[in-house]
């Protein structure tokens, strides 16, 4: 398994993504620069993306969405998003 760059606090895991929105079908495709990467079906406006991603993700993951924000890049593809009360294994779940 390819390593996905993460940091991990006391109780939550930050994960770097790069993010391409107005894609057909949202997904991963793997990695990019050790930064997971996700394609997303919404546009880039009024933050459409981001809540497809987070909604995305915390199906993907079996979390719940108020469980994962976006904590850097709220309007920029490369983001950094704050998965609470996780650790490292959870990246398990999304088979890169």
């Amino acid at each position: 398994m390819n390593e996905v760059r993460c940091k991990e606090t006391k109780d939550s895991l930050i994960i770097f993504a790069k993010i391409v929105p107005g894609s057909s079908k949202t997904s991963i495709e793997g990695l990019f620069d050790g930064m997971l990467k996700v394609k997303i079906a919404a546009q880039l406006e009024k933050g459409k993306a981001n809540k497809e991603l987070i909604s995305f993700l915390a199906k993907k993951l079996g979390v719940k969405k108020r469980d994962i924000s976006v904590i850097s890049g709220h309007t920029n593809p490369l983001k950094q998003l704050e998965i609470k009360m996780a650790d490292k294994t959870i990246l398990e779940k999304l088979d890169i």
